[in-house]
């Protein structure tokens, strides 16, 4: 599994509801998309929740490789650098997914936690780790799922999870979730990812 995520930060002036009526006009392109175990849609806005900016910031976990490279080299993508310039795309080895204790709800605000690998940490600690923390998240009240994943790149960890309630049970950075593309949720590996 691939998780990936591309930020656009926006001026602070900017109108989110131009997001929000693109969000609600395109994203249903990907309610089927092939490979795909799930797209959320998410935003922040300055000043809401503690948000020091406003952003539109998907985020994809894709159950194949040929999918993602379907996404990224085809219209869909090629339509938002069109139209806000072409982004970072960060991309992480997914090292497992939980399903929460709502999965069968639909998810209303996500929760990202980056954080640097230390230097000497070992691979194995580190994978238990986040699958142990993965789980933990997953068991509590409103957690819709929970994916782990390492960038070995820069060796920054993200844990992300989606929450069906609007004040999430997990620290990190708070993000509204405005649509939820799941078309190969179900074939999402639960668990570890190897």
């Amino acid at each position: 599994m691939h998780a990936k995520q591309y930020e656009i930060t926006l001026p602070a002036d900017y109108d989110m509801g131009v997001i929000r009526g693109r969000v609600a006009t395109k994203g249903h392109l990907l309610d089927d998309f092939p490979g795909l175990g799930f797209k959320a849609y998410l935003t922040r806005e300055r000043g809401v929740g503690g948000s020091p900016v406003n952003q539109y910031a998907p985020f994809y976990l894709w159950n194949t490789a040929e999918g993602l490279n379907s996404f990224l080299w085809g219209p869909g993508f090629q339509g938002l650098c069109e139209d806000f310039g072409r982004p970072v795309v960060q991309h992480w080895m997914a090292l497992g997914y939980e399903d929460g204790a709502a999965a069968d709800a639909r998810p209303v605000a996500a929760v990202r936690h980056r954080r640097a690998v230390p230097e000497g940490t070992r691979n194995a600690d580190l994978a238990e780790e986040l699958l142990t923390e993965a789980r933990s998240l997953a068991e509590r009240d409103g957690s819709v799922g929970v994916v782990v994943a390492v960038d070995p790149r820069h060796w920054e960890a993200v844990t992300f999870s989606l929450w069906a309630g609007e004040e999430p049970k997990a620290g990190g950075e708070v993000f509204q979730v405005l649509h939820f593309s799941a078309p190969e949720m179900g074939r999402l590996v639960r668990g570890r990812a190897w």
